[in-house]
């Protein structure tokens, strides 16, 4: 729930999702607001209630834009460029063909023909990376920094022994290649897609786990901040808010529903002006 000082202007209460981005600062990526009878007054809206009387309606507005776009960019990226979770990726595979003569080129290319068919057949969203002029070393970094979460190698050694060889994107490095066989291909795609998904859903809880921390004090705060986020008890007054974002560049996030179900407040105090806390809040600089 967001504070008194961030809710929706006009909303009797404003409900958000924040998201931890990659540097750690916070992107309100989604709200809802309700909106009492407010605007249903300034509009004249009306609807018949169960006695047959006029009254103005209760209303309420939702909504995500495009900023979950960049969300994704900014949550999952690295200094290479995108990663982009399986199953929003509009390319979950790439497959760059390698070879040096014409001879090899017919042959490798059969081999991916075949391969592709394979994958499109099972679902899998594949791109053949045909271009022209291009070592296989450009496209790799090139597909890197577009985020695929997959690439397949395929060239004259792997057409001669039956193999591909596979780059994750969410592992770098020499720990993301595998050499698998072109044999029930299909099969071996999908599995990994689904590891991958998992596994950047795990890098990036862990990483927002790593961030998330409660302060005591002020000075607390002042240190989570700076790469962090800092649950605090928060008296919810506009004039702390206002100190904090002056003197740290963080502003309040939300009252988080899951921490607050259990809020005590006898004794709870806020760590900025020493007045009662009327629950636990996040602060942290933000998009």
């Amino acid at each position: 729930k967001k504070s008194g000082q961030e809710k929706f202007a006009g909303a009797e209460a404003s409900y958000t999702i924040e998201a931890m981005m990659g540097n750690a600062w916070a992107l309100q990526s989604g709200t809802s607001h309700f909106l009492g009878q407010n605007f249903a007054k300034a509009f004249d809206i009306k609807f018949l209630d169960e006695a047959n009387e006029l009254q103005h309606c209760y209303t309420t507005s939702w909504g995500v834009s495009t900023r979950m776009v960049g969300g994704i960019v900014m949550a999952h990226g690295d200094d290479k460029g995108l990663r982009l979770p399986p199953r929003l990726a509009p390319i979950q595979v790439v497959i760059v063909p390698i070879w040096r003569s014409d001879d090899q080129k017919d042959a490798v290319m059969t081999a991916i023909d075949a391969v592709r068919r394979e994958l499109v057949d099972a679902g899998v969203r594949v791109h053949v990376d045909e271009r022209e002029g291009l070592t296989p070393g450009f496209k790799f970094n090139d597909w890197e920094m577009r985020g695929v979460p997959l690439r397949m190698e395929i060239g004259p050694r792997d057409v001669e022994s039956g193999q591909a060889v596979l780059a994750r994107r969410d592992i770098p490095g020499k720990a993301g290649k595998s050499s698998v066989s072109q044999d029930g291909i299909a099969s071996t795609i999908n599995e990994l897609l689904v590891e991958i998904q998992s596994n950047m859903l795990a890098q990036a809880t862990e990483f927002r786990d790593a961030h998330l921390h409660r302060a005591k004090t002020y000075d607390e705060l002042k240190e989570i901040v700076i790469d962090g986020w800092a649950l605090i008890p928060h008296c919810g007054s506009p004039e702390c808010e206002a100190r904090i974002k002056e003197e740290t560049k963080a502003s309040s996030r939300c009252f988080p529903l899951e921490e607050n179900k259990d809020f005590d407040p006898n004794g709870a105090v806020c760590p900025v002006c020493g007045k009662p806390a009327a629950g636990l809040a996040y602060f942290a600089r933000a998009y």
